[in-house]
């Protein structure tokens, strides 16, 4: 049976695509999280944390070693006036 080796170009070419597009991907992802891979089953703790972490860093995957929280923690407050109420 012959093969068909003008078809290799075709393969390689599209092999090449979709190795280029997934690296275009996870490079985007890591950049979009600071370096760091993508969260999977993410649960309510973790969702508290990361609201916790955007208000004291400004990136949701920033962390901060500081035990003592900024003075702008103070005012920068996820709770709006009618959940005060």
């Amino acid at each position: 049976m012959p093969v068909p080796w003008e078809a290799i170009i075709p393969f390689g070419l599209l092999t090449a695509m979709f190795g280029v597009a997934g690296t275009l991907v996870n490079v985007s992802q890591r950049a979009q999280n600071q370096g760091k891979p993508p969260r999977y089953s993410i649960d309510n703790w973790d969702t508290m944390m990361m609201k916790r972490d955007k208000q004291m860093t400004g990136h949701v995957r920033g962390q901060s070693a500081n035990p003592v929280a900024p003075p702008e923690f103070s005012k920068n407050s996820v709770w709006t006036a009618d959940q005060l109420l």
